[in-house]
């Protein structure tokens, strides 16, 4: 593997110059931890509402999976629509749907608001099959999903090759709202505009200690704040770095790649004039999406668990490996463009596929967002205004939708056997429509 792993990801450097960093004892009204997509839109949420509100962030804002993911804006939320409305029940899984479809509405409105420009494409985004056995089960979830009342097209093998999409795609399921963005872009256009509503952001200002109360102080290595109200936003950092939700939040490394910019000729070869985002049908997706400046970004296709819910390291060979080969496979028409870098991030993820939202404590004063198992643009995004509710206490339906018992994840070494099995028998069918593919 020639491509350098990039410290970071391509998409983002850490501003000049950064907050400074918490020293001595605040007060506010509102201390959030964490400084990514839902710590920042809800930083703004309560801003509205007159809250005074001091933001701590561990290294910059945007240093966790807000600045390192994909790009792709989607409506998706569970493993799948039929999944959905077995565990939950036809109603409250289209609720969920439609909850989905209202959070990228949100992160559109953000983007509108706070004139952000990050290079968003409203194009959709195409759920695609590559083997004939992604058919059935992808045929099956876009028609439950459209039961649902989820905003979802059936594309044909002929309606993919009108949209010109690369030839590997034979089919697919276009979702009616959402598109890419540059993730980058995004997150710092939040925390300007936070910083510019008054929010007193401290970047490098790590947590050390979290002392709970009828108020709330947490400290930092150089100082305290005190608040009425605390909200967690640390999303897959939560258990590792506050010690929090460990038997409900599983964090794993997702890696991606950027291709060097396409010429002119390699460009017109692939095709794409649409730009939809792409993901795969496999049950641990594919993603793909063109960039403003010509490359191609894609990802995922394996995920890393390390052993007692610590950071998986950034160092992936074998992943990378394989993600070069996946898009080798998808694009043979561009087998002379260069992969330029790989990154990674940390996202958190649960068992039933939803993200946590709710309030804890003796007090009832203190709020979390965490686990978008990788849909975090459009859910931490709109996470802002659910909390901001909660913190007011302000009746929020959707609040209430995500509030579950949840499935239980047991302590090590159990966890690490039900982790690593979950990832194994995915993988296992992937890797099995993928050979199948290969003898076609």
């Amino acid at each position: 593997m020639s491509a350098p792993l990039l410290p970071l990801s391509a998409w983002l450097t850490p501003p000049d110059p950064l907050a400074p960093a918490l020293a001595g004892a605040a007060r506010a009204d509102v201390v959030i931890v964490g400084g990514g997509y839902t710590g920042l839109s809800t930083a703004l949420a309560l801003r509205e509402r007159g809250a005074d509100v001091v933001l701590l962030e561990q290294e910059f804002c945007g240093y966790g999976a807000s600045g390192r993911n994909a790009g792709q804006l989607t409506p998706t939320i569970g493993k799948d629509a039929p999944t959905l409305a077995l565990m939950f029940g036809a109603a409250r899984a289209g609720a969920l749907m439609r909850f989905a479809d209202r959070a990228v509405r949100h992160a559109e409105g953000l983007m509108a608001k706070h004139a952000i420009d990050c290079e968003y494409v409203a194009n959709g985004n195409v759920i695609a099959g590559v083997h004939p056995k992604h058919e059935k089960p992808l045929r099956k979830a876009a028609d439950a999903g459209a039961r649902l009342g989820a905003q979802l097209t059936w594309l044909d093998g002929a309606e993919m090759r009108r949209r010109g999409l690369p030839p590997a795609f034979g089919f697919g399921v276009l979702e009616g709202c959402g598109g890419h963005l540059n993730p980058g872009k995004y997150v710092l256009g939040l925390r300007a505009a936070a910083l510019a509503a008054g929010v007193r952001v401290h970047e490098q200002s790590a947590v050390s200690a979290i002392d709970e109360g009828p108020k709330v102080t947490v400290h930092t290595a150089a100082g305290s704040v005190t608040a009425d109200h605390l909200v967690i936003a640390t999303n897959a950092f939560t258990p590792v770095t506050l010690g929090r939700f460990r038997s409900r939040v599983v964090p794993v490394r997702v890696s991606l790649f950027r291709t060097a910019p396409l010429t002119a000729a390699q460009r017109e070869r692939m095709g794409w004039p649409g730009s939809e985002g792409i993901y795969t049908a496999h049950e641990i997706l594919e993603s793909y999406r063109p960039t403003a400046d010509g490359r191609i970004v894609g990802g995922s296709k394996r995920v890393n668990y390390a052993f007692g819910g610590a950071l998986p390291p950034a160092e992936q060979p074998d992943t990378f490996a394989m993600l070069e080969s996946a898009f080798r496979d998808r694009f043979p028409m561009l087998d002379d463009v260069a992969i330029e870098c790989f990154w990674g991030g940390w996202i958190g993820m649960t068992l039933d596929f939803l993200p946590l939202c709710g309030t804890t404590g003796r007090h009832g004063n203190v709020h979390h967002g965490v686990a978008y198992n990788g849909h975090g643009i459009a859910q931490a995004s709109y996470m802002g205004r659910l909390l901001a509710d909660a913190v007011s206490g302000t009746p929020n339906e959707d609040g209430a939708l995500l509030r579950r018992r949840g499935i239980w994840i047991p302590p090590e070494p159990l966890r690490w056997l039900l982790v690593k099995g979950l990832i194994g028998f995915f993988g296992g069918i992937d890797r099995r429509v993928d050979r199948a593919l290969a003898r076609r």
